[in-house]
C-alpha cells in the first residue's frame, strides 16, 4: 500500500529521500539545540526554588553577595559591610559558594 503511494509522488523516490533529509535535520535540531535548553531552564527553575538563606550567590550582572532574607518572588542580599540588596529571584544566575569550595 505505501509503495504505491510513494509511486505516485513526482520525481519517484527522491521526494521520500527529501523527506527523510528534512527529518533527520529536525532530529538534529531536537537533540542538539532544544532538548539541552530546556534542561537547563529546568535546572535552573530548580536552582531558584532551592536557594536558602546563606548562601553565596551571583546575579545575572555579576553582582556576588550572601541571601540574607527570601520572599515569594524577591531576595535579599547583603552585598558589602551590611548592605543589602533586594531583587528579583529570576535574576540570580549560579551559586558562588560552590565556585568557592573548588579552589
Amino acid at each position: 500500500m505505501f509503495e504505491i503511494v510513494l509511486l505516485q509522488i513526482p520525481g519517484g523516490g527522491a521526494g521520500t529521500m527529501n523527506l527523510v533529509f528534512i527529518g533527520g535535520i529536525l532530529l538534529v535540531f531536537y537533540f542538539f539545540m532544544i532538548r539541552p535548553q530546556q534542561k537547563k531552564q529546568k535546572d535552573q527553575k530548580k536552582f531558584i526554588g532551592d536557594i536558602s538563606k546563606g548562601d553565596l550567590v551571583v546575579t545575572l550582572g555579576g553582582l556576588h553577595g550572601k541571601v540574607s532574607a527570601i520572599d515569594e518572588n524577591t531576595i535579599t542580599l547583603e552585598v558589602d559591610r551590611g548592605a543589602k540588596i533586594k531583587m528579583e529571584k529570576s535574576s540570580i544566575s549560579f551559586e558562588a559558594s560552590k565556585q568557592y569550595n573548588k579552589d
